[in-house]
């Protein structure tokens, strides 16, 4: 990869390492694990193949709702206090100020092991245990197709319409108004929640 001039975060050279990911990391990490759950998850509980269509359609839905509600609400906070508003550009300010850089386009490793290991506990709690694993393997699935999606949109040229719309769609939330917008793999919830317009739509 071209090397590119990143803002740097960190004086510590460790942690500002630690900041920059290969685009490639979380395929590498995930596809296994999206797998391993979908094989293991249907051979343990004998799943018919409706069953698996059916919870890999709920996975991947559920994950565009958690993405939407991850960016608006916790990549977009509005914090107060300088630690709130440090978090929130560590997360996804820093995304902002620089939306091009290649090696901060897809979430660290650490952290993203982290969130997901919640995620699993949090829907352990509402998906049948029967289901759980299917569903966290669709879930992934969505994830990386968040993933790419978003790296694309700002490295590649989408050529087809849905990849031009979502290019368009996931630019227009940068350069345009960033209080709306939200998705990035799908308009979806932003059509039901109203936020396909926001207030920094004038003059940005």
């Amino acid at each position: 990869m071209k090397k590119y001039d990143s803002i740097r975060i960190f004086k510590n050279p460790v942690l500002e390492a630690c900041t920059h990911v290969h685009p490639i990391i979380p395929l590498i990490l995930w596809t296994p694990v999206a797998i391993y759950w979908g094989v293991h998850g249907q051979s343990s509980y004998n799943l018919s193949w409706s069953e698996m269509l059916l919870w890999y359609f709920i996975g991947l839905l559920v994950w565009t709702f958690t993405e939407y509600i991850l960016h608006r609400y916790m990549f977009h906070f509005p914090g107060k206090s300088a630690l709130a508003k440090r978090f929130v550009f560590l997360f996804h300010g820093l995304h902002h100020d620089d939306p091009n850089d290649p090696t901060r386009l897809v979430m660290p490793p650490v952290p993203a092991i982290i969130i997901m290991a919640m995620l699993y506990g949090l829907f352990s709690l509402v998906v049948p245990g029967r289901y759980l694993e299917v569903f966290m393997s669709a879930f992934v699935i969505g994830y990386l197709c968040y993933d790419y999606i978003h790296y694309a949109t700002h490295h590649f040229k989408m050529t087809g319409k849905v990849g031009r719309y979502l290019k368009k769609f996931h630019l227009q939330h940068h350069f345009r108004h960033e209080k709306a917008k939200y998705g990035v793999s799908s308009p979806l919830w932003d059509i039901i929640f109203r936020t396909m317009t926001g207030p920094k739509e004038e003059g940005h």
